[in-house]
């Protein structure tokens, strides 16, 4: 049986920045490969850390978030998300999220995970938060948001996640978390 090694077996020859802007680098990089082999390699920097949060109220619904998605180019349902200061701790990112997508403010928060959202490509670390103990405000959504919010209870977003009519990676790892979590 062939040992395998958790030390890093990548080497570095050159990076060069090909693009860059206020969330992201986009670099190329020249590499030695685990095998020896000269290779390339494109790696996305994230400038922000990906904050996920699943709200869950006390009959057991959650919140979603809707919206279309230009990557995609396809309609989103997801928890509600977006960045944090890279290093810091995520929760008052998680806070604000929740607030100016969904209008909800939580009393009880719970830390549910650290993710990688694609670490085959990209260094984007991922932190998922649970609201609990919700009450309604107004929300306050960026410029750049067109957003529904819809409520359902946890089951059917699992159900949701499992017809892949759920597929933003932070929504899929919250949901099916929080299910566990709950019994579902």
């Amino acid at each position: 049986m062939r040992v395998m090694s958790t030390e890093n077996n990548w080497k570095t020859l050159s990076s060069q920045t090909v693009y860059e802007n206020a969330w992201l680098e986009l670099s190329h990089r020249d590499v030695i490969n685990p095998s020896g082999n000269k290779g390339i390699y494109g790696l996305v920097k994230f400038k922000n850390q990906a904050i996920g949060v699943i709200p869950v109220d006390e009959e057991g619904n959650i919140y979603l978030v809707g919206q279309y998605r230009y990557a995609i180019d396809e309609y989103s349902w997801e928890i509600p998300e977006g960045g944090g200061v890279l290093g810091a701790d995520g929760l008052d990112a998680a806070k604000r999220e929740l607030k100016e997508e969904t209008g909800l403010v939580a009393a009880k928060w719970t830390t549910l995970a650290r993710i990688h959202t694609s670490n085959s490509a990209t260094n984007e670390e991922g932190f998922l938060y649970i609201a609990e103990e919700l009450s309604q405000q107004e929300a306050e959504p960026e410029e750049t948001e067109d957003l529904q919010v819809r409520k359902v209870p946890l089951a059917e977003a699992v159900e949701m996640v499992m017809r892949s009519e759920i597929t933003d990676s932070l929504s899929v790892c919250a949901i099916l978390m929080t299910a566990r979590l709950k019994g579902i």
